[in-house]
């Protein structure tokens, strides 16, 4: 308000000092938005200079410039300066005697101007000339913004009173006007009356004042409450069908968004499937690859069985020949023996009293091995922990293969010792002992190395299973986000694979200890057989020293021959126990992943199936709203008729009553 003030200023060579005050009060009370400068007598040159400043946007809304006896030019300028005015929402110019000129200026400023929603020219005298007042009901048809006009004590007469009814024929915006004490008399009640029929807008016309009949100004009300009524059933629909638009465009916008989202799941759930297919397609690869190994092996190690078979026949055909030769020693030696029997007995004693030690030693090491075993078990359980477990299960191992060792050294230097104490010739005995012992501790080296890998396979094994643990359980975390029973069903699937592969690694554990108890039974023949051979050589060794050894070698051969054999065979039962379980365990993730695939399906379909019943739900309420939205526009347009129908009723009843009246005839014969 203060440039205003400044820029009045520069623009007037004299400016007007109480307009400079009132502006200086205006610019004191900011927030007003108000140009008060009513009871102010303008000069022309003040009405020049804020005909200047108005155009554009002012700084207030509100220009008050009620009696301030404006002359004929002072109110063009202001007026012109108005016309495009953005900001200015009401004007007022009652008490300023505003005539021919003004009222052409009222008429340019309604064509142009497009801000202006209230309009007072109260006590003017625009109806007096009506040149003026028709160009200025002219402009007033042509505006679409005003909402509020007054008019009171403007000397209208009926003509005036026409031409404001064509304007408001033409005026869709007007809401308000006020009439009151001007000159309208009965014609120009009956046109405004009869303007009423199209204007839909105008809510209420005041025409007090007019010598109106009373019967007229019942209809204009009559017409007034029908506008008004109109108006509120339109705003009602309006709201209504903004709504139900809303509601519409959000229910498309939930379908579409639904449909999106259901499409995503459905890629989504179909690249699983198709990864899980591959996946699946190279592990029966693999598996198939693995068979078609497992079927070479097995055919070489029939052949290798075939040719030990054939070696065995050999060497049964030389055991039977030797045993012939022996048989005729032991009938020539039949004398001999009895010298030796009490020696025999002594030494049967000995080796009684080892083998009670060695028995002894050897059930301390297989609880040691049961209790190992259950700790083994208790780890396999607990998952989390397993290398650290399996390396214990190592350091064990170690420590009592050492003890078995250390135990088989201290054996040999206590039978050294009691060797020592026989004859001299028993001296070749305990040397062939010597050897072997030997040969029974590189067995046991090669056994405990076959047992290390054979223990290296079996931590290959579990690391493969906890890959495969791995895998599951991030496929478990990747499937938990999408559906909360299709994760109680992978937790399942994936603790029942846990077990299996718990259960399998127990199977893998018991044959492993199978394997260690039939290698120690077989140490245990081994030595039984050794002492069998020693008590045969003592027998024989006094007389025949060269079949002694021919016959100590066949035995060892056969002994090595029956070992070979039955490792071997050991070997391939375990193999095949391994890829059967092996087998089993794929087949059984197999039907797991099918299981998988058929439940995603079924649930794809329940989705499908779901989403299209609410889409064709979402379609019937969009019907059921269409034709409620039919229903109310039928029951609009039979209200519009049914009032155009009380209208002309109405009209007619008017018409008649004038002509029945005396004021009618009158009027007739004139």
């Amino acid at each position: 308000m203060e440039e205003f003030r400044r820029a009045y200023a520069r623009l007037c060579v004299a400016p007007q000092e109480p307009v400079l005050q009132r502006l200086r009060e205006l610019g004191a009370a900011p927030g007003r938005g108000r140009l008060d400068l009513a009871a102010q007598s303008l000069s022309l040159e003040t009405c020049g200079a804020l005909g200047r400043l108005l155009p554009g946007a002012a700084p207030f809304a509100e220009v008050a410039l009620g009696d301030c006896g404006l002359c004929e030019e002072g109110v063009k300028l202001l007026l012109h300066g108005l016309c495009s005015n953005t900001s200015v929402k009401s004007l007022d110019l009652k008490g300023n005697n505003l005539r021919n000129v003004g009222a052409e200026a009222l008429g340019k400023l309604l064509r142009q101007n497009k801000s202006i929603r209230s309009l007072i020219l109260e006590w003017n005298s625009l109806g007096v000339w009506e040149e003026g007042f028709s160009f200025f009901c002219q402009g007033l048809g042509a505006n679409n913004f005003l909402q509020q006009l007054d008019l009171r004590n403007n000397q209208i007469n009926h003509q005036g009173a026409g031409d404001l009814a064509m304007a408001l024929k033409q005026n869709a915006s007007l809401q308000e006007l006020d009439l009151r004490w001007n000159n309208i008399g009965l014609l120009g009640g009956r046109a405004l009356l009869n303007c009423l029929h199209s204007n839909k807008t105008l809510k209420r016309l005041e025409l007090a004042g007019n010598n109106v009949p009373s019967d007229i100004l019942k209809a204009v009300e009559q017409a007034m409450n029908h506008n008004q009524d109109r108006e509120t059933i339109l705003n009602e629909t309006q709201n209504r069908t903004y709504i139900l638009s809303k509601e519409v465009l959000s229910l498309k916008d939930e379908n579409t968004k639904q449909f999106l989202d259901l499409m995503d799941t459905i890629d989504k759930q179909r690249e699983e499937i198709a990864r899980s297919g591959r996946i699946s397609a190279a592990r029966v690869s693999q598996l198939q690859e693995a068979l078609d190994e497992q079927h070479s092996i097995m055919n070489s190690l029939k052949a290798k069985l075939q040719m030990t078979e054939a070696a065995l026949a050999l060497s049964e055909q030389k055991v039977h020949n030797l045993g012939e030769l022996l048989n005729a020693v032991k009938q020539e030696q039949a004398s001999m023996a009895e010298c030796h029997f009490m020696e025999l007995q002594q030494q049967k004693q000995e080796g009684a009293v080892r083998e009670g030690k060695l028995l002894h030693d050897l059930s301390a090491a297989s609880e040691k091995n049961l209790l190992l075993r259950n700790q083994v078990d208790e780890l396999e359980k607990k998952c989390k922990v397993q290398q650290d477990q399996l390396f214990q299960v190592k350091q064990d191992l170690t420590n009592r293969t050492a003890e078995l060792k250390l135990r088989a050294i201290r054996a040999e230097e206590h039978l050294e010792m009691e060797k020592k104490r026989f004859k001299q010739s028993l001296e070749d005995m305990e040397s062939l002992r010597v050897k072997e012992v030997g040969h029974m501790t590189q067995h046991i080296e090669t056994s405990e190395r076959s047992m290390q890998d054979r223990i290296q396979r079996l931590e290959a094994i579990r690391i493969a299973l906890e890959e495969e643990l791995s895998q599951v359980k991030a496929a478990a975390l990747a499937e938990r986000g999408r559906a909360e029973e299709e994760l109680m069903k992978v937790r399942n699937q994936a603790r029942l694979e846990e077990r299996q592969q718990l259960e399998h690694l127990e199977e893998k554990l018991r044959l492993m200890t199978e394997s260690r108890n039939e290698a120690q039974n077989c140490c245990i023949k081994q030595k039984q057989m050794i002492a069998e051979a020693q008590a045969k050589a003592n027998q024989l060794s006094l007389h025949a020293d060269g079949l002694r050894r021919r016959l100590e070698e066949l035995q060892q051969d056969l002994k090595s021959k029956e070992e070979e054999k039955v490792t071997e065979v050991n070997k391939v039962k375990v193999e095949l126990q391994e890829h059967i379980g092996h087998l089993q365990a794929e087949r059984t993730a197999q039907d797991g992943l099918r299981e998988k695939i058929a439940a995603l399906e079924r649930q794809l379909k329940a989705l499908s199936s779901s989403h299209r019943e609410a889409l064709l739900d979402k379609e019937s309420e969009i019907s059921v709203l269409l034709e409620k939205l039919r229903t109310k526009e039928a029951d609009i347009s039979r209200m519009k008729e049914e009032e155009a129908q009380r209208a002309s009723f109405l009209q007619n009843a008017i018409m008649a009553y004038v002509q029945g009246s005396p004021l009618g005839t009158h009027s007739s014969r004139k």
